[in-house]
């Protein structure tokens, strides 16, 4: 394989580590920064291990520690001199984000993109006080990134469209399907329909209509039968587009509006609940059993690309 351009990252936590592992996988160099020295060990035997997921899986063209070698971590920001293009996934934190694409811009070209890893900060509030905010990006990926086709590229209010555009052609050769958000919007597309989803999931619970296993059960035989092969409006067009219109008018009235967290979420993560990461979440687990759910879903990621990449991958007819 010919090795493409490389790539600068910058964070190797289990996110960082995904994003990585797909950039390597794709055939890039890769150089990643990090704040301590100490992370560059266990990154690289967490990005070890999900190359060799990728190559039990027939995703990968070639050996795992061939790939492997290709990853440089470094706490030197000027490593990244010279790269035309960087993925920050460090915490979800507006002035902790800024400092990172500071030091960035002491080093990078100009002309270099920067595509920040965000699933809720506005990609406008992370261009505030740059010297080139026309650059800056939002590049939202989904968990576990080297396996997902999902990314969303997000224009802020100072982001030149030609920079999402390349974005968007680069992550296509990464085995991506993307889309692209022209204008910003906080949650971009996922998350705002998820959360829309989850506060009236909640509704149904906490006021008595449904319990969390009646109202996962509905969602994964019906929402979860079809949103691989088509998305909502594609799904509409090939169930007949009038009887929606008629359940909207009638439904729309009803759906939970309010504008308060869920109280039941907000004493499950009082009582220190984090999910299957600590066995303790809105359904009863071992340690073993969290394990063995925290495997199936990796299982099943693998499964669903298989079976999304057998049918039309593209909008148009």
């Amino acid at each position: 394989m010919s090795l493409k351009q490389r790539i600068g990252t910058v964070g190797l936590g289990l996110m960082g580590s995904s994003i990585a592992t797909c950039i390597l996988a794709a055939g890039h160099a890769v150089t990643s920064l990090v704040r301590d020295a100490s992370e560059a060990e266990p990154a690289r035997k967490r990005i070890l291990g999900f190359l060799t997921e990728l190559s039990e899986e027939g995703l990968l063209n070639e050996t795992p520690e061939i790939v492997a070698q290709r990853i440089t971590v470094t706490t030197d920001v000027n490593d990244l001199a010279g790269i035309s293009v960087v993925i920050e996934s460090i915490t979800e934190d507006v002035e902790a984000k800024k400092a990172v694409y500071h030091a960035l811009e002491t080093v990078l070209s100009p002309t270099a993109i920067i595509g920040s890893n965000t699933s809720a900060i506005p990609v406008s509030v992370l261009q505030d006080g740059l010297q080139h905010p026309g650059r800056l990006l939002g590049i939202h990926w989904a968990e576990p990134a080297h396996i997902t086709r999902f990314m969303e590229v997000i224009c802020g209010k100072d982001s030149e469209l030609l920079y999402a555009q390349q974005i968007v052609q680069l992550a296509e050769s990464w085995g991506k399907e993307p889309s692209l958000l022209r204008k910003d919007i906080r949650g971009f597309i996922t998350n705002r329909i998820m959360y829309a989803m989850l506060r009236e999931a909640f509704n149904l619970v906490e006021n008595g209509y449904a319990t969390v296993e009646d109202v996962d059960r509905s969602l994964r035989n019906d929402l979860g039968y079809w949103i691989t092969f088509a998305g909502p409006f594609r799904f509409m067009d090939l169930t007949g587009i009038p009887a929606y219109l008629t359940v909207m008018k009638d439904l729309f009235p009803d759906l939970d509006n309010r504008q308060s967290t869920p109280e039941m979420m907000e004493k499950l993560v009082a009582s220190g609940a984090k999910g299957v990461s600590n066995a303790q979440g809105f359904y009863p687990y071992t340690h073993e059993s969290a394990e063995a759910w925290e495997k199936a879903f990796i299982d099943f990621s693998y499964d669903i690309r298989k079976l999304a990449e057998k049918y039309p991958q593209h909008s148009g007819a």
